[in-house]
């Protein structure tokens, strides 16, 4: 079993998306449709082609995603079927050493994240009423 982390290219999106989605529909059962589609629009559009995303690989399948952006971790997602295996854990570590990140921004209404940060060694230092894209979801500001 060979787990292999390198940088996305444009004929991974597809996959990325596939991810994104079965991750965020298991742990953000807050966002409502309009919003979910908004984001399903955008991030392939606006979002990965503008970052440096990883992707974490295990028998040449993508088992996940992340990328930062100014020391901010601005996306980590697992698939849903691949959650609790290490690969969230795994490819944190392999961000953290890449790009010495420091902080992250979490969705309040998702606990489990949260934990998983807390887990990491970040601590909360500030919260916002609204999300990057000025929707309704308070986000926890966390740092190293």
């Amino acid at each position: 079993m060979s787990q292999y982390i390198r940088l996305a290219a444009a004929e991974d999106y597809p996959r990325i998306m596939e991810i994104w989605e079965s991750a965020v529909k298991a742990t953000h059962d807050f966002l409502a449709e309009e919003d979910f589609n908004y984001f399903k629009e955008v991030i392939p559009r606006d979002y990965l082609p503008h970052l440096e995303v990883y992707v974490i690989t295990e028998n040449s399948e993508s088992k996940g995603f992340a990328s930062v952006e100014q020391g901010n971790l601005e996306m980590l997602f697992i698939h849903n079927d691949m959650r609790g295996k290490g690969y969230g854990k795994t490819l944190y570590q392999f961000m953290k050493e890449k790009t010495g990140l420091t902080k992250v921004d979490v969705n309040e209404q998702n606990p489990q994240a949260i934990g998983f940060y807390e887990k990491m060694g970040f601590k909360k230092i500030g919260r916002s009423e609204k999300d990057g894209s000025g929707k309704d979801y308070p986000l926890i500001h966390m740092s190293l």
